[in-house]
């Protein structure tokens, strides 16, 4: 019998979500009543019934123990699409948007995605890293403790690999686990205006081996739409990326679809975003493949344009996962209880999909699924304990940061002033996986 260094019990509702790779289907949450989890060296060492904790585990009077009293626990959250690491912000867009001017005309009289590449530019590595910090520390608020960030805001090499070494420096600072992703081609910049095959050039010649020599990402990411880049172009760069060992990802069909999904497919992609419009064909590509659709319905509410109906990625077999999108012009927002909310009442998720799309799925789409996102044993122990008797209030009861208590590899990093005081945990140094 195991020791156990760490026990939640008396968790009213404790949801393990196991891996769809062992058997998880998407309404399966691995729901336990009275549940009880037990954790050993950063991992998950038993979890099942409070009743049975101790047939399975030894529980010592050196094992810290919390009783949580009927709240409802979680596998720490996973956010699979953020732009992290930025300087500025556009509200005066978000205005501008409201008086009914489209977004892809912004970005081509220079706003958009250039507007932040100017301010990025101009912000010191420090600064960068201080404001991201700022918005992971947000982030744990709602119980995430996975957070993937994108470049794509420096649109050359100099400021492409300062903003990479500013998400470096954020996850060696924070305890949230940072997954880094090269997003070169975010969009055309002002140096190249009007010539986007010379920076596709550039970019597979220079800007990619420079990144992947300092192997400051894991995965490339482009945007493929229209008055972006084309499918060609992904080709180009995410087969370029691929030879480098960095495994491609794509913006795919926010505005048109232009056939990026099927691209997806052809390169075994972890995942493809957006995809407000993706046809049968692409869905069925993506279902082969077993490509992610990371869906990110903070976008589409502030730009005010329809949500895709995610019954449809779920009938085709495809992974639904969620995402905040944090970024300044389209979804500045770090809730991913939130994008539940939405994922539940506009792209119709059940409110069991809708878990396993910031869990498991989500998981997946960053290539953890097993690790993180899921509370099976020998898993991470990444753990949100979330102030309320039922799960479906975490999305019913929307916009408010639930989380009252996070760990991550069995280490407390946050916690709300709870209504009962709870053991405060030593300092370890946390690994990361």
């Amino acid at each position: 019998m195991f020791e156990a260094e760490l026990v939640l019990k008396h968790a009213g509702q404790l949801l393990t979500v196991p891996p769809s790779a062992k058997g998880g289907g998407p309404d399966d949450v691995g729901l336990i009543e009275d549940g009880a989890l037990a954790i050993a060296e950063g991992r998950v060492l038993w979890v099942g019934p409070t009743a049975l904790l101790e047939q399975h585990v030894k529980v010592t009077p050196k094992t810290e123990t919390y009783h949580l009293h009927g709240r409802v626990v979680t596998p720490g959250l996973v956010d699979p699409h953020t732009h992290l690491i930025f300087a500025g912000t556009r509200e005066q867009e978000f205005a501008m948007r409201a008086a009914g001017r489209p977004y892809l005309d912004i970005l081509a009289a220079g706003g958009g995605i250039l507007s932040t590449v100017r301010a990025t530019r101009a912000a010191p590595e420090e600064e960068l890293v201080r404001q991201a910090l700022v918005r992971l520390n947000r982030f744990l608020s709602y119980g995430v403790t996975t957070v993937e960030a994108k470049s794509g805001y420096g649109l050359s090499l100099e400021h492409e690999l300062k903003i990479l070494r500013a998400a470096y420096q954020a996850g060696e600072s924070h305890p949230i686990r940072v997954v880094p992703t090269f997003l070169g081609a975010h969009a055309v910049p002002p140096e190249f205006r009007g010539k986007r095959s010379a920076y596709v050039k550039h970019l597979v010649d220079e800007i990619l081996p420079a990144v992947a020599a300092e192997r400051l990402a894991e995965f490339c990411d482009i945007f493929i739409d229209e008055g972006v880049f084309s499918v060609d172009d992904g080709r180009r760069v995410l087969g370029r990326a691929g030879e480098l060992g960095l495994r491609p990802r794509m913006h795919a069909g926010q505005f048109k679809d232009l056939g990026a999904p099927q691209l997806a497919g052809a390169l075994h992609a972890a995942s493809a975003d957006h995809l407000e419009h993706v046809s049968a064909a692409g869905l069925r590509a993506m279902a082969h493949a077993d490509v992610v659709a990371v869906l990110l319905p903070g976008a589409a509410l502030s730009l005010g344009m329809p949500q895709p109906d995610a019954r449809r990625f779920v009938k085709a077999g495809v992974k639904v996962a969620l995402a905040t999108d944090l970024n300044p012009g389209t979804s500045m927002t770090e809730n991913l209880l939130l994008m539940m909310t939405l994922g539940i009442a506009q792209l119709k998720l059940t409110p069991e999909q809708a878990l396993r799309a910031v869990t498991d799925h989500a998981a997946a789409a960053l290539g953890r699924s097993g690790r993180v996102g899921t509370l099976v044993i020998g898993a991470n122990a990444d753990v949100a304990v979330f102030d309320v008797s039922d799960y479906r209030r975490l999305a019913y009861h929307f916009g408010v940061p639930h989380a009252e208590l996070v760990l991550i590899e069995g280490e407390v990093v946050w916690s709300r002033d709870p209504i009962r005081q709870l053991p405060a945990r030593r300092g370890r140094k946390l690994k990361r996986s």
